[in-house]
């Protein structure tokens, strides 16, 4: 994994933040591991405040715990957690989405299409970075469509909890997340309510199975307790 360039960016604690948030998801930094301030800043070229900051964050996420006179160190990642994120992104998804469709307009309704587009194109030509930050502008559109401001700001919030970058490497869900692109697309042109409600909430939800699968091949998600139910034995989320 490169390193970007963080000396330039305004806000670094979220930067880095992402950074690590995603090093742990791509299983560089294993669960027991500890995150060092000071290497951590040094590899990165910037000062230790941001770094402090950004893990305080990852510890607030319950990716990171910190231990006394130890420092910062890597929490499991679980399949309950994983599905617990998903279950919350589809119900609320669902929900934005549904009120989208009453009260998209046609101006809004462009901009998703022309989004759309580009994220199939990007994907074609395996710009991973690019359909990472193209996907997240459709579903924030739709999100700014619902006219909804406080029930987006906490789809943004669990958001973070999701290892939006990996998705474009799981085999096969590039194909599947523009299919269900396109069948929400069609329900918002539709302004049907019922249907936007359904086809985000199924796409939401239809992520976790592959991502745990492709996790565990990675290392990062290893045994669970037995308590913990597979995702595909879990309740649908409510409007699926």
């Amino acid at each position: 994994m490169s390193v970007p360039d963080f000396s330039t960016r305004p806000q670094l604690s979220e930067a880095v933040a992402r950074f690590v948030r995603q090093r742990i998801f791509d299983g560089g930094y294993a669960a027991g591991e500890y995150v060092r301030l000071d290497q951590l800043a040094t590899e990165l070229g910037i000062s230790v405040t941001p770094v402090r900051e950004a893990l305080f964050e990852l510890r607030a996420e319950g990716l990171l715990d910190q231990q006394p006179h130890r420092g910062f160190v890597v929490l499991p990642v679980t399949r309950r957690d994983l599905a617990d994120v998903a279950d919350v992104q589809a119900f609320v998804g669902g929900e934005l989405a549904a009120r989208a469709a009453v009260g998209i307009t046609a101006e809004q309704l462009s901009e998703l299409y022309e989004i759309q587009s580009r994220l199939e194109e990007a994907y074609a030509g395996d710009d991973e970075e690019r359909t990472v930050r193209l996907n997240h502008d459709f579903h924030r559109a739709i999100n700014v469509a619902a006219a909804s401001p406080k029930l987006a700001q906490v789809m943004s919030q669990i958001t973070r909890y999701a290892p939006e970058a990996v998705f474009p490497t799981i085999a096969g869900w590039p194909e599947r997340s523009m299919r269900d692109h396109r069948r929400v697309l069609a329900a918002l042109a539709a302004h049907d309510e019922t249907l936007a409600r359904t086809a985000m909430a199924e796409h939401l939800a239809a992520g976790v199975v592959p991502l745990i699968e492709h996790l565990t091949g990675r290392g990062v998600v290893g045994c669970e307790e037995s308590g913990d139910a597979h995702p595909d034995q879990r309740p649908s989320p409510a409007g699926t």
